[in-house]
Protein backbone atom coordinates (compact mmCIF):
# COMPACT_ATOMS: atom_id res chain seq x y z
CA UNK A 1 0.00 0.00 0.00
CA UNK A 2 1.29 3.25 -1.15
CA UNK A 3 2.01 5.93 1.56
CA UNK A 4 -0.01 9.01 0.91
CA UNK A 5 1.59 12.32 -0.35
CA UNK A 6 3.00 14.50 2.10
CA UNK A 7 1.86 18.43 1.15
CA UNK A 8 3.12 21.57 3.16
CA UNK A 9 1.19 24.89 2.77
CA UNK A 10 2.71 28.10 4.08
CA UNK A 11 0.40 30.90 5.37
CA UNK A 12 -1.97 28.05 6.62
CA UNK A 13 -3.35 29.46 9.83
CA UNK A 14 -6.43 31.14 8.05
CA UNK A 15 -7.85 31.75 4.41
CA UNK A 16 -6.81 30.14 1.24
CA UNK A 17 -3.97 28.50 2.85
CA UNK A 18 -6.19 26.88 5.69
CA UNK A 19 -8.52 26.09 3.27
CA UNK A 20 -6.06 24.56 0.66
CA UNK A 21 -4.69 22.47 3.82
CA UNK A 22 -8.15 20.97 4.92
CA UNK A 23 -8.85 20.09 0.84
CA UNK A 24 -5.61 18.37 0.60
CA UNK A 25 -6.41 16.38 3.79
CA UNK A 26 -9.59 15.12 3.00
CA UNK A 27 -8.18 14.24 -0.19
CA UNK A 28 -5.84 11.74 1.61
CA UNK A 29 -2.85 13.63 2.19
CA UNK A 30 -0.51 14.11 4.90
CA UNK A 31 -0.79 17.57 5.03
CA UNK A 32 1.90 19.98 7.20
CA UNK A 33 -0.05 23.31 8.08
CA UNK A 34 2.77 26.09 8.41
CA UNK A 35 2.09 29.01 10.82
CA UNK A 36 3.96 31.81 11.88
CA UNK A 37 1.80 31.54 15.35
CA UNK A 38 0.97 27.24 15.70
CA UNK A 39 -2.48 26.46 16.59
CA UNK A 40 -4.25 23.15 16.55
CA UNK A 41 -6.43 22.11 13.29
CA UNK A 42 -8.43 19.34 12.83
CA UNK A 43 -5.76 16.43 11.81
CA UNK A 44 -3.05 18.60 10.07
CA UNK A 45 0.61 18.57 11.11
CA UNK A 46 1.23 21.74 12.72
CA UNK A 47 4.76 23.53 11.88
CA UNK A 48 5.97 26.64 13.25
CA UNK A 49 7.32 28.43 10.40
CA UNK A 50 8.24 31.94 9.80
CA UNK A 51 9.02 31.95 5.75
CA UNK A 52 10.63 35.59 6.16
CA UNK A 53 13.10 34.33 8.13
CA UNK A 54 15.65 31.64 6.79
CA UNK A 55 16.22 29.80 10.09
CA UNK A 56 12.71 29.07 10.83
CA UNK A 57 12.80 27.83 6.72
CA UNK A 58 15.50 25.89 7.54
CA UNK A 59 14.64 24.37 10.91
CA UNK A 60 11.16 23.90 9.28
CA UNK A 61 13.12 21.42 6.21
CA UNK A 62 14.84 19.53 8.94
CA UNK A 63 11.73 18.78 11.15
CA UNK A 64 10.26 17.36 7.46
CA UNK A 65 13.03 15.62 6.54
CA UNK A 66 13.42 14.16 9.99
CA UNK A 67 9.32 12.99 10.15
CA UNK A 68 8.59 12.43 6.59
CA UNK A 69 12.19 11.83 4.52
CA UNK A 70 10.22 13.39 1.53
CA UNK A 71 7.93 16.50 0.44
CA UNK A 72 5.63 15.97 -2.50
CA UNK A 73 3.62 19.11 -2.93
CA UNK A 74 4.82 22.93 -1.42
CA UNK A 75 2.36 25.56 -1.41
CA UNK A 76 4.02 28.68 -0.82
CA UNK A 77 0.78 30.53 0.20
CA UNK A 78 2.30 33.14 2.54
CA UNK A 79 1.92 36.66 1.27
CA UNK A 80 1.53 40.11 2.93
CA UNK A 81 -0.68 43.43 1.56
CA UNK A 82 1.44 46.10 3.44
CA UNK A 83 -0.03 49.22 0.99
CA UNK A 84 -3.57 48.57 -0.36
CA UNK A 85 -4.06 52.59 -0.04
CA UNK A 86 -1.00 54.03 -1.18
CA UNK A 87 0.56 54.87 -5.09
CA UNK A 88 3.78 54.01 -6.17
CA UNK A 89 4.58 57.60 -5.30
CA UNK A 90 4.11 57.67 -1.44
CA UNK A 91 4.82 53.84 -0.45
CA UNK A 92 8.04 53.77 1.00
CA UNK A 93 10.81 51.61 1.08
CA UNK A 94 10.63 49.74 4.54
CA UNK A 95 7.00 48.50 3.08
CA UNK A 96 8.44 47.60 -0.37
CA UNK A 97 11.15 45.34 1.15
CA UNK A 98 8.95 43.82 4.01
CA UNK A 99 6.82 42.69 1.17
CA UNK A 100 9.54 41.35 -1.49
CA UNK A 101 10.92 39.23 2.03
CA UNK A 102 7.49 37.56 2.51
CA UNK A 103 6.03 37.13 -1.06
CA UNK A 104 8.80 36.73 -3.26
CA UNK A 105 12.14 35.49 -1.04
CA UNK A 106 10.17 33.73 1.19
CA UNK A 107 8.77 31.02 -1.82
CA UNK A 108 12.50 31.45 -3.24
CA UNK A 109 14.40 30.25 0.07
CA UNK A 110 11.34 27.25 0.79
CA UNK A 111 11.93 26.02 -2.84
CA UNK A 112 15.60 26.04 -2.07
CA UNK A 113 15.15 24.05 1.70
CA UNK A 114 12.68 21.91 0.62
CA UNK A 115 13.82 21.13 -3.01
CA UNK A 116 16.29 18.53 -1.97
CA UNK A 117 13.61 16.22 -0.52
CA UNK A 118 11.14 16.37 -3.31
CA UNK A 119 10.81 13.35 -5.71
CA UNK A 120 9.72 13.03 -9.47
CA UNK A 121 5.88 14.12 -10.09
CA UNK A 122 6.35 16.40 -6.75
CA UNK A 123 4.88 20.32 -7.50
CA UNK A 124 5.35 23.47 -5.85
CA UNK A 125 2.63 25.51 -6.06
CA UNK A 126 3.41 29.81 -5.84
CA UNK A 127 -0.16 31.63 -4.64
CA UNK A 128 0.39 35.02 -7.04
CA UNK A 129 -1.71 37.65 -8.14
CA UNK A 130 -3.71 39.05 -10.83
CA UNK A 131 -1.79 42.49 -9.92
CA UNK A 132 1.21 40.80 -10.74
CA UNK A 133 0.20 41.12 -14.39
CA UNK A 134 2.63 42.91 -16.51
CA UNK A 135 -0.04 42.85 -19.18
CA UNK A 136 -2.63 44.36 -16.98
CA UNK A 137 -0.89 47.29 -15.27
CA UNK A 138 -2.49 48.70 -11.91
CA UNK A 139 -1.60 51.30 -9.80
CA UNK A 140 -3.18 49.59 -6.88
CA UNK A 141 -0.78 48.03 -3.93
CA UNK A 142 2.31 48.89 -6.18
CA UNK A 143 4.96 47.02 -3.46
CA UNK A 144 2.01 44.16 -3.84
CA UNK A 145 1.54 43.88 -7.76
CA UNK A 146 5.52 44.26 -8.18
CA UNK A 147 6.28 41.12 -5.64
CA UNK A 148 3.69 39.11 -7.61
CA UNK A 149 5.44 39.99 -10.83
CA UNK A 150 8.99 38.67 -9.04
CA UNK A 151 7.15 35.85 -7.57
CA UNK A 152 5.79 35.03 -11.52
CA UNK A 153 9.94 35.37 -12.56
CA UNK A 154 10.84 33.18 -9.83
CA UNK A 155 8.89 30.11 -10.92
CA UNK A 156 9.76 30.44 -14.47
CA UNK A 157 13.21 30.42 -13.18
CA UNK A 158 12.61 27.43 -10.73
CA UNK A 159 10.77 25.18 -13.42
CA UNK A 160 13.89 25.82 -15.55
CA UNK A 161 15.87 24.91 -12.68
CA UNK A 162 13.97 21.36 -11.85
CA UNK A 163 12.50 20.62 -14.96
CA UNK A 164 14.90 17.78 -15.30
CA UNK A 165 14.02 16.24 -12.06
CA UNK A 166 10.51 16.09 -13.00
CA UNK A 167 9.21 18.56 -10.59
CA UNK A 168 6.64 21.29 -11.37
CA UNK A 169 6.34 24.77 -10.58
CA UNK A 170 3.24 26.53 -11.48
CA UNK A 171 2.50 29.96 -10.56
CA UNK A 172 -1.71 30.65 -9.88
CA UNK A 173 -4.20 33.27 -9.45
CA UNK A 174 -6.82 32.66 -7.03
CA UNK A 175 -8.99 35.30 -8.23
CA UNK A 176 -9.95 37.84 -5.57
CA UNK A 177 -11.55 36.06 -2.84
CA UNK A 178 -13.33 36.20 0.40
CA UNK A 179 -10.85 36.20 3.33
CA UNK A 180 -9.06 38.80 5.73
CA UNK A 181 -6.71 40.38 2.82
CA UNK A 182 -9.09 40.16 0.19
CA UNK A 183 -12.05 41.66 2.31
CA UNK A 184 -15.77 41.10 2.06
CA UNK A 185 -16.46 42.55 -0.97
CA UNK A 186 -14.58 40.02 -2.75
CA UNK A 187 -16.60 38.67 -5.81
CA UNK A 188 -14.79 34.94 -5.24
CA UNK A 189 -15.50 32.37 -2.61
CA UNK A 190 -12.83 30.65 -0.50
CA UNK A 191 -13.82 27.40 -2.00
CA UNK A 192 -13.33 28.94 -5.34
CA UNK A 193 -9.80 30.27 -4.60
CA UNK A 194 -8.85 27.37 -3.75
CA UNK A 195 -10.00 25.16 -6.40
CA UNK A 196 -7.91 27.28 -8.48
CA UNK A 197 -5.02 26.12 -6.37
CA UNK A 198 -5.50 22.00 -6.39
CA UNK A 199 -6.20 22.34 -10.07
CA UNK A 200 -2.40 22.56 -10.32
CA UNK A 201 -1.57 20.12 -7.48
CA UNK A 202 -4.37 17.15 -8.55
CA UNK A 203 -5.40 18.03 -12.11
CA UNK A 204 -2.44 19.55 -13.80
CA UNK A 205 -0.37 16.60 -15.85
CA UNK A 206 3.20 16.47 -14.80
CA UNK A 207 4.19 18.38 -18.32
CA UNK A 208 2.34 21.20 -16.64
CA UNK A 209 5.07 23.29 -15.97
CA UNK A 210 6.48 27.29 -15.58
CA UNK A 211 2.96 28.72 -16.23
CA UNK A 212 0.76 31.34 -14.35
CA UNK A 213 -3.19 30.00 -14.01
CA UNK A 214 -6.52 30.39 -13.10
CA UNK A 215 -8.85 27.84 -12.68
CA UNK A 216 -7.02 25.94 -14.66
CA UNK A 217 -6.91 27.75 -17.55
CA UNK A 218 -3.72 30.33 -18.26
CA UNK A 219 -2.80 33.51 -17.36
CA UNK A 220 -0.96 36.13 -19.10
CA UNK A 221 2.16 37.26 -17.49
Amino acid sequence: MNEPSVALVTGASRGLGREVALRLLARGYTVIAGMRSPEPLMDLEILTLDVADEGSVRAAAEAVRTRHGRLDVLVNNAGVLLDAHLGVLEVDGDTFRRTLETNVLGALRMAQAFAPMMPPGARIVNVSSGGGQLSEPSTWAPAYCVSKTALNAVTVQLAEALKSRGIAVNAVCPGWVRTDMGGPEAPRSLGQGAASILWAITEAGPEVTGGFWRDGKPVAW
